[in-house]
C-alpha cells in the first residue's frame, strides 16, 4: 500500500509539470498586454514599457517559465498583478468557500443520485424508472448557470426565503449548491442504474432472497456494495471537476471563490494568478483520485495494491 502511495505521489510530478507547461502556453497564447492592465489607462508607453521590465514579460518565454518553475520548487506561486499579493495567499483566502460550495453539492449529489439510481434499477422499465430517467436527462442537459440562475428567480425573487449571492453564511451556499450538486446528481442516477441492474440479477443476489433476507438488505447490503466501485470513481470525478467548474457558479452567485478568482484573473491578463489557481486545482484533482483508487480496497477485498 504505502509503496503504490509513494509511486502514485511520484507520478503526480509529470501530471502537474504538463499542466503548468500547457497552462503557460496558453496563456501566453491570449491577446492582451497584463503591463497595461497593470499601468492603467493613463498610463503612457514609458511607463508601461517599465512595468513590463519590472514584471519580467520582456524576457523570452523559456527564461519566464523557468523563473517560475524556480519559484514553484521554493513554494512559491508567484505574486498577482492585480492585487500585488502572493498568489498563494489568495487562493488559500478563497478556499475554503470553493471547497464548502463543492462538498454540499457532493452530499446534494450523493443523496438524490443515489436514491434516484436504487429506485430506478429496482422497478426497471416502470413509470417511476421512466419518469427518474427523464428527469436526469433534463438534468444532464441543463446548463449549471442557467439552473442557478432560475433558482436565484425562484427563491431569491418569487419566494425570497433564501440570499441570491455572497458566501457570508451558511444560507448563501444553498443554492449555489443546489444548482451544482442537482446536474451532477442526474449523471449519478444513470450510472447507479446502470450499475446495479449488472448486479441485481446474480446469483449471490438470488440466493440472498431465496435465505428470507428482507428486500431492503439485499439491495443496500448484498448489491449496492457490490455496484460501488464505478459509482465511487464518479463520485470523485466530480469532486474534482466541481472544484474546478465552479467558476460559472461563483459568478453566477457573487461567492469569493477559487473559480470567480480565476475569471478575474483572466480578464485581468493575471498571469502568475491564473498559473497558480489551476496548478493549486489540478493538484487537488491528483490528490482526490488517489483517494479514491484507495477506497477501491475498502469496498472490494479482492482490489489489491502491489
Amino acid at each position: 500500500m504505502i509503496s503504490y502511495i509513494l509511486k502514485r505521489l511520484l507520478q503526480m510530478i509529470p501530471t502537474l509539470i504538463g499542466v503548468s507547461i500547457i497552462v503557460f502556453i496558453l496563456i501566453h497564447s491570449v491577446p492582451g498586454d497584463p503591463a497595461r492592465m497593470v499601468a492603467g489607462p493613463e498610463a503612457n508607453e514609458q511607463d508601461i514599457e517599465r512595468v513590463r521590465d519590472r514584471l519580467g514579460l520582456n524576457d523570452p518565454l523559456h527564461i519566464q517559465y523557468g523563473n517560475y518553475v524556480i519559484g514553484l520548487l521554493k513554494g512559491d506561486l508567484g505574486t498577482s498583478m492585480r492585487s500585488d499579493r502572493p498568489v498563494l495567499e489568495e487562493i488559500l483566502t478563497r478556499f475554503p468557500t470553493t471547497i464548502i460550495l463543492t462538498t454540499m453539492a457532493i452530499i446534494i449529489m450523493v443523496i438524490i443520485g443515489l436514491l434516484a439510481g436504487i429506485f430506478s434499477a429496482t422497478k426497471p422499465n416502470s413509470l417511476l424508472d421512466n419518469t427518474t430517467m427523464m428527469f436526469s436527462l433534463f438534468g444532464i442537459s441543463m446548463p449549471v448557470f442557467w439552473l442557478g440562475l432560475m433558482l436565484i428567480l425562484a427563491f431569491s425573487y418569487y419566494i425570497p426565503i433564501l440570499p441570491s449571492g455572497g458566501n457570508s453564511g451558511f444560507k448563501h451556499f444553498i443554492l449555489p449548491a443546489f444548482a451544482v450538486g442537482l446536474s451532477s446528481s442526474a449523471i449519478l442516477a444513470r450510472l447507479t442504474r446502470s450499475s446495479l441492474l449488472e448486479v441485481i440479477h446474480q446469483d449471490y443476489v438470488r440466493t440472498a432472497r431465496a435465505k428470507g433476507v428482507k428486500e431492503r438488505s439485499v439491495i443496500f447490503v448484498h448489491a449496492l456494495k457490490n455496484a460501488l466501485i464505478p459509482i465511487i470513481t464518479i463520485i470523485g470525478l466530480e469532486f474534482g471537476s466541481l472544484l474546478g467548474g465552479a467558476v460559472l457558479t461563483e459568478t453566477v452567485f457573487s461567492m469569493n471563490g477559487i473559480g470567480r478568482f480565476i475569471i478575474q484573473s483572466i480578464q485581468f491578463r493575471d498571469y502568475p494568478a491564473i498559473q497558480g489557481s489551476i496548478l493549486f486545482i489540478a493538484t487537488i484533482f491528483v490528490i482526490v483520485n488517489l483517494i479514491v483508487d484507495l477506497c477501491y480496497s475498502l469496498v472490494d477485498p479482492r482490489v489489491k495494491y502491489d
